[in-house]
């Protein structure tokens, strides 16, 4: 999430990134600091918004209880590790289905993205978890390669499956019962 646009991410989202491991930890102390600006408090995000961001050791030690500081615990991303994934997934796929609808990422964006948080080790995994496959954007995975290569399907279907994806997750998102993937603000919200 290197690229995420020029904008704070909410503590759900980091959270939801922590979970599929793809946490940028040089941003996340500038993010603490502005989490702090935004009302959320507690000594180990106060800690963090003084790191450097340069070593990831401390980010990642910290991360977790200053997470709870803004109000966030393991049952807020569901509790077995496949729920987890699936609720982090959606969390994190309905920020960039709501980045897209509003302009501010364009569909090879969406695919690079979705493509990084499913392989962030960059190489193509044997088994891929299919409650987060199954995901509106998670079925975009393997298309990610397919814009290098505009053989089949041609760049503009690329882009309407992209688009399509973004909608469906969305209305996915609208439509659940759970509480994780309602679509949320990508920007920091105080704790009411």
């Amino acid at each position: 999430m290197d690229d995420w646009p020029d904008q704070v991410p909410s503590p759900r989202l980091v959270a939801a990134w922590r979970v599929l491991d793809t946490v940028p930890t040089r941003r996340v102390p500038l993010w603490a600091a502005h989490w702090l600006v935004a009302g959320y408090d507690g000594e180990a995000l106060v800690e963090l918004a003084g790191l450097s961001g340069r070593d990831p050791g401390p980010v990642h030690e910290l991360l977790g209880a200053a997470l709870g500081g803004c109000g966030l615990d393991g049952a807020d991303l569901g509790t077995a590790q496949r729920d987890r994934r699936r609720a982090a997934a959606v969390t994190a796929f309905t920020a960039i289905a709501e980045l897209h609808a509003q302009g501010r990422a364009t569909e090879q964006w969406v695919l690079r993205t979705v493509y990084r948080m499913l392989d962030p080790d960059r190489r193509l995994v044997s088994v891929i978890d299919e409650s987060v496959a199954s995901l509106p954007l998670g079925q975009l995975y393997l298309l990610a390669d397919e814009w290098k290569f505009l053989e089949s399907p041609t760049d503009d279907q690329i882009r309407a499956i992209v688009q399509q994806a973004c909608r469906e997750q969305l209305d996915a998102a609208v439509n659940s019962s759970a509480p994780t993937a309602r679509p949320t603000s990508t920007t920091a919200a105080p704790r009411s």
